[in-house]
């Protein structure tokens, strides 16, 4: 009778095992209009091709390659990341740990005195009283509190495998952010250089015509004031320049010193020889590490519902446990009293429940927290990515007029050098041409680096340069 109650415990308590209470995880729905074509792709540069995984080959530079992947295997807070991984996935083990039976031993030796009446005639009073024995129990998920817990685990790992390719992706922009940075510098830093130069020949020029008595002192002040300012200029770039190298060694994982001297080598602003592929709005979703992360971040929230909801019903456990005590020390197994016992243990706080229902009450707000991230992470990257598109399409139009200016100003100085031959005007006047065109050729370079430091920023919104990461 006792062996079929224990077998009629144990069959109901599997049978509610499949029961899990809370409610299951449901995808949140996007808006529709958020998968189709971006509002801002209406431009030439872009194209609607799905985006490449490596997009930093695009600019077909194997330095930025070589600088990319140092990153990718060596950063600092990828190495964090990565680190944070391994805990999430720890974690998830310790969750599934809980399904299986849990056996525990425990042994106790203790020497003293008992009362004559504890104690058989003949046998000694003080003597050595040794304990051992070992408990089996298992713990039946009648209601999901296990499942729930291993789920919600799921998601955090989910979670922390987005955020480490949220960091990849922006480790992979801030590389080429950096590379293209000092690239683009001492581009700028040769036509500042240039323009000093010219400004030299003018303040040489003008303190002759003043000694001359063809000029006054004003006109050099004048010319000479505008050298140093563009003297200035050079050094500011110079310092940016410097910055973004060291920069590029932080994020490559290495000190100033050990930044190889080919990754300063480059001295024009990357460029792309055709349009960016973009992909649409479904894809980029899809791809974003930061949506998929407030997605999975949602699941252990839903599934944290199902953990607390648990505690309003009963916990099963199924135990066992057996043992001996010697009274002499000796003899443990032999003739020693053997005892055991083997049985389901309910334990059910049903009188007051209140703050398992406030529990759950929080875990529901967190649920709904965690749906209002994901949303406004859904339109964070759409408006990201449409930003992003509308600023690289404009920093293109700026290019264009920038250019015209650009060759205006060539004009000009062709122009003016015809007529310094000719005599028609003298030599201060070939002088301020050139320094316009040198300042246009400076406003060229600036706007290059725009459409650079645009485009990269681009690829960032665009959640790409996660897939097949090399490993930390």
């Amino acid at each position: 009778m006792k062996n079929r109650l224990i077998m009629l415990v144990t069959a109901s308590s599997l049978t509610l095992a499949s029961c899990a209470v809370g409610p299951n995880y449901e995808r949140p729905a996007t808006p529709s209009t958020a998968a189709g074509s971006f509002v801002s792709a209406n431009n030439p540069a872009v194209t609607l091709a799905p985006i490449e995984e490596n997009w930093w080959r695009l600019y077909n530079d194997p330095v930025l390659d070589g600088l990319i992947a140092d990153a990718l295997k060596a950063n600092t807070d990828l190495r964090v990341a990565v680190a944070n991984l391994a805990r999430a996935r720890a974690q998830l083990r310790g969750s599934k740990a809980d399904t299986l039976p849990r056996a525990d031993l425990a042994a106790s030796a203790q020497y003293g005195r008992l009362p004559a009446a504890q104690r058989a005639p003949g046998e000694k009073r003080e003597d050595w009283v040794v304990d051992a024995g070992a408990e089996i129990s298992y713990e039946v998920d009648a209601f999901g509190r296990i499942s729930r817990g291993i789920e919600a685990a799921r998601g955090d790992l989910g979670a922390a495998e987005a955020d480490t390719n949220a960091v990849r992706v922006a480790i992979v922009a801030d590389t080429a952010r950096a590379y293209v940075d000092a690239a683009s510098a001492a581009e700028r830093l040769a036509v500042a250089e240039h323009i000093v130069s010219l400004l030299d020949n003018s303040v040489r020029l003008t303190t002759k015509r003043f000694e001359a008595g063809t000029a006054v002192r004003l006109d050099v002040a004048r010319v000479s004031a505008l050298r140093n300012q563009r003297a200035a200029d050079v050094s500011a770039i110079a310092a940016e320049r410097q910055a973004a190298l060291f920069r590029l060694a932080t994020l490559t994982g290495r000190t100033p010193q050990e930044l190889p001297e080919i990754a300063g080598a480059r001295a024009t602003t990357p460029r792309l020889d055709k349009p960016i592929p973009v992909g649409d709005g479904a894809t980029l979703l899809a791809r974003r590490p930061d949506v998929r992360a407030a997605e999975q971040r949602l699941a252990a929230s839903t599934a944290r519902i199902g953990v607390a909801t648990a505690d309003l019903y009963p916990h099963i456990q199924l135990g066992a446990s057996f043992g001996s005590t010697s009274n002499n020390g000796f003899d443990l197994f032999g003739a020693s009293p053997l005892h055991w016992l083997l049985g389901p243990l309910i334990s059910w706080n049903f009188l007051n429940q209140e703050a398992t229902r406030a529990k759950i009450a929080g875990a529901k707000a967190d649920s709904q927290a965690a749906l209002a991230t994901f949303d406004g992470t859904v339109l964070r990257a759409l408006e990201e990515t449409e930003t992003a598109l509308s600023n690289y399409a404009h920093e293109l139009d700026r290019r264009t007029a920038l250019q015209a200016a650009r060759n205006d100003a060539e004009t000009a100085v062709r122009i003016t050098r015809a007529r310094q031959r000719e005599g028609q005007i003298d030599f201060l006047e070939v002088l301020d041409a050139e320094r316009t065109f040198a300042d246009a050729q400076a406003d060229l370079a600036s706007a290059d680096a725009r459409i650079a430091d645009a485009q990269i920023q681009l690829f960032r919104a665009l959640g790409g340069g996660w897939q097949n990461a090399p490993a930390v």
